[in-house]
């Protein structure tokens, strides 16, 4: 090895994309203690930067969809949820809007003209 050699960057290995289901196993496999983060790493031929980010991101997708779970409730989307929160919301507001209207029909009512 010259000294030349140490100054030449190496080359970077072609990013390898995973799958959904290849992520999950190293997932998986990590969750039950079967492999370190860099072994994941080497059998699945990728930097250990990307198996720390599958490990975060499965824990994020699961807290989140733990959070919008609700016990008695299958089948329910957290979308769902949103739009019957949203729809009840509606529904109080237009309740409020017409007794204000009913209100300043009653006012303009008994005070003639303004």
């Amino acid at each position: 090895m010259s000294s030349n050699d140490a100054s030449v960057p190496r080359k970077r290995r072609p990013k390898k994309v995973l799958s959904p289901s290849a992520k999950y196993e190293i997932w998986l496999r990590l969750v039950r203690g079967e492999v370190t983060i860099a072994q994941a790493a080497t059998e699945a031929g990728v930097d250990r930067s990307t198996v720390i980010r599958v490990r975060q991101v499965a824990k994020d997708g699961a807290l989140a969809a733990l959070a919008a779970s609700r016990p008695g409730s299958p089948g329910k989307s957290q979308r769902d949820f949103e739009l019957e929160e949203a729809n009840a919301e509606i529904a109080r507001l237009s309740e409020a809007v017409k007794e204000l209207a009913v209100k300043l029909t009653l006012v303009e009512g008994k005070g003639g003209s303004v």
